[in-house]
């Protein structure tokens, strides 16, 4: 039975190759996305998100809007990565997939009630939807079977020396969520680093020759050569898929169960994920984290869904 899956996103180049795999592999019921401001603003990320499944020709998937910012503070998209539109690079269609009358909440949770099985959560940019979900509605909880994020770092940040830019952008949504109790996994930039979009891969997808192969191969070289101008990686990590490849095969990564705790106070370590590899507190695991990732499985998984799509 296919796994009843709630992706929430902020489109993002990467973000769009997580809804193409959910979209088309048949291991994944895709039941509804829902968007956050992250990656760019709120209008930005929503359109994208219809932008990415009209490009695929997937429709029946319901898209609502969520949070506009974070819990505490203010929004800073990432525009040297994504662009100012939170997609540069290819023009981007009008969409014909339709914005849900709904907003994110609500869509979640009538998904969540409606289903016959517990749903997952595949969470792909800040967790303020789903802090938000689990604190005002914990009737909900036995309906949600795991949340999968990706975000955080058991090493070292990208947006600060200590955080991870999803994590950085709302700490006290990752609180809401671990002290939840929900299943919670974390997919960090330690394993998305290993997914990187090298100039074999974007080939090997260009070649696919769909129309989403033509879009993804614009997508990734814009991604490339910005990752390349701000961070000095001419291959960039393609973060998001990992969370949904991992809910299709579990053994594309290798995971650990650990104690994880998320800084909200520091001044040089706000976001910052303290994952204790090592044991050192004593701490009940309350968390899986993924670690090692089988590229070539992977890649595999990616290329197979866009050539399934439109």
């Amino acid at each position: 039975m296919p796994t009843p899956v709630i992706l929430d996103c902020d489109p993002g180049h990467d973000d769009v190759f997580a809804i193409w795999l959910a979209a088309a592999n048949p291991a994944i019921d895709l039941r509804a996305v829902t968007t956050v401001g992250g990656n760019g603003l709120l209008e930005h990320t929503t359109l994208n998100a219809r932008v990415a499944l009209t490009v695929a020709g997937v429709d029946g998937v319901p898209v609502a809007r969520g949070a506009a910012g974070p819990l505490a503070g203010s929004l800073h998209p990432a525009e040297d990565i994504h662009g100012t539109n939170a997609l540069g690079g290819p023009v981007l269609p009008e969409p014909t997939v339709p914005l849900d009358e709904r907003d994110a909440q609500t869509l979640m949770r009538d998904v969540i009630a409606a289903s016959e099985v517990p749903v997952t959560i595949v969470a792909t940019g800040p967790l303020t939807n789903i802090g938000v979900l689990v604190r005002d509605h914990p009737d909900l909880l036995p309906g949600i079977a795991r949340v999968i994020w990706m975000g955080g770092s058991t090493t070292r940040g990208n947006a600060t020396p200590y955080a991870e830019f999803n994590a950085l952008t709302d700490p006290e949504a990752i609180a809401l969520v671990l002290d939840s109790g929900v299943d919670f996994t974390m997919v960090g930039l330690n394993i998305t680093h290993q997914a990187l979009v090298t100039r074999e891969v974007r080939e090997r997808i260009g070649r696919i020759g769909t129309r989403t192969a033509a879009f993804g191969w614009e997508l990734l070289e814009f991604f490339c050569s910005t990752y390349e101008v701000t961070q000095g990686m001419p291959d960039g990590p393609l973060h998001d898929p990992i969370t949904v490849a991992m809910l299709i095969d579990p053994a594309v990564a290798t995971t650990v169960r650990s104690h994880l705790d998320i800084e909200v106070n520091g001044t040089h370590t706000r976001g910052a994920t303290s994952v204790d590899l090592i044991d050192a507190l004593g701490a009940e695991p309350n968390a899986t984290i993924a670690m090692d990732l089988d590229v070539d499985r992977f890649w595999a998984l990616v290329e197979e869904a866009v050539a399934a799509l439109a």
